[in-house]
């Protein structure tokens, strides 16, 4: 059970950790980016899947597999390095 300190603290480091995927984010480029919203449901609270994304892209389910591991390779590579500065 968290006390009544604990909880201010969370909050704060969620969005810090928040701000800094946003910011991220802005470094993907705009089909990677778009999917990571769609995917994830950044920008509606409602995460869709690569076949409902690929259907809507009009490209195939593959491609957006593809799109998505590399979008989230950039943000762990952008987060790896964030860390070691």
């Amino acid at each position: 059970m968290q006390t009544e300190e604990e909880a201010p603290v969370e909050t704060v480091q969620q969005k810090e950790l928040k701000e800094r995927l946003y910011r991220h984010l802005g470094k993907l480029d705009g089909r990677e980016l778009e999917i990571i919203q769609r995917r994830y449901g950044l920008l509606d609270d409602q995460p869709m899947t690569q076949k409902d994304i690929a259907q809507q892209l009009n490209i195939s389910r593959s491609y957006v597999s593809r799109i998505e591991k590399r979008a989230i390779v950039k943000l762990y590579q952008l987060f790896k390095h964030e860390y070691n500065e």
